[in-house]
């Protein structure tokens, strides 16, 4: 029996079926969690905000648990050296009540950033979902609601906080819903534009043609593609609500006492500079400014790590 030849097999490259460039199996695909983490701790200024933010955090809620200070009984604090200078027994010395200056601060601080965050938390998330309808549906339904939060933007928001707050109730808990629920306007406008520019685009234009509903694209493509500006706007959103409460307590709208926040302090701290009693202001003055700025950064940093021109291709 005579074998048959095998037929010839043509055998072609890469470059002959009209590629640039011939398959490297030996690259390495970089994953993009890896590419945006190498773009954010190439910004230096965020790195040292990250480790400061996180010194301060650890700072006020753990420090206060393994060195207790009285914070809470005036009773205690009246035996106490009253704007003592500071010393061995008292680090930042006391202020104008008898309280540590040092414990006063990390008490303080546990209220503020705990507000901040928790109030910035309700800021993205209320401005998020109003922004991606009004800009998704467009319409008649993205007018109504850009009337309604132009309607918003003209009162202007401390004076809204002050008239709340005076009204109702200074507690905690009020105070991080209040300060959550009106601080998202210029959070919406900004989510808005994403889904008016993303509902455009072809890939969300093939899902509608396919059937897909309306909320199943908000959920599966414009808030995926805008999650940039919600990440970007959130950190931002953190630092103002920091600021907002520490400018009720500035005013003496902040927390009740005997808790108290760095606004409330600072307001204390004026009173008293004028007898050169520095250490009642100056040392929260810095910690509260390299907050803000900390976040700043961090929140400049997150919007280059998310901005897809900078990733490799």
């Amino acid at each position: 029996m005579t074998l048959l030849p095998e037929p010839a097999v043509a055998v072609m490259t890469v470059n002959e079926v009209g590629l640039d460039a011939p398959y490297n199996k030996n690259e390495v695909i970089v994953p993009m969690w890896k590419q945006r983490l190498k773009i954010f701790t190439h910004n230096k200024l965020a790195v040292a905000s990250v480790a400061y933010l996180v010194l301060i955090t650890v700072a006020c809620f753990l420090v206060p648990r393994f060195h207790p200070t009285n914070q809470t009984n005036q009773a205690l604090a009246l035996s106490a050296p009253w704007n003592a200078s500071p010393s061995w027994a008292h680090w930042l010395g006391t202020d104008g009540s008898g309280f540590d200056e040092l414990g006063r601060i990390l008490y303080g601080g546990e209220y503020s950033l705990t507000l901040g965050i928790l109030a910035g938390l309700i800021t993205i998330f209320v401005g998020t979902l109003y922004g991606m309808v009004a800009g998704f549906f467009g319409g008649v339904v993205d007018g109504v609601m850009m009337r309604i939060l132009d309607a918003f933007l003209s009162i202007p928001y401390l004076f809204l906080l002050i008239t709340l707050i005076t009204i109702y109730s200074r507690s905690t808990t009020f105070l991080i819903i209040i300060i959550g629920i009106t601080g998202w306007w210029g959070n919406a406008r900004i989510i808005r534009g994403d889904a008016l520019l993303i509902r455009q685009l072809e890939y969300a234009q093939a899902a509608t043609a396919m059937g897909a509903s309306k909320w199943h694209i908000i959920r599966r493509h414009v808030f995926p593609n805008s999650i940039s500006n919600i990440v970007t706007t959130g950190t931002f959103a953190v630092a103002d609500a920091i600021l907002a409460l520490s400018a009720l307590g500035f005013l003496g709208l902040g927390i009740q006492t005997p808790q108290t926040d760095w606004g409330t302090m600072l307001q204390n701290g004026t009173a008293t500079i004028a007898n050169g009693y520095w250490w009642q202001i100056y040392p929260l003055a810095m910690v509260f400014i390299l907050v803000i700025v900390a976040i700043n950064y961090i929140g400049d940093a997150m919007r280059d790590a998310f901005e897809v021109r900078l990733l490799e291709r």
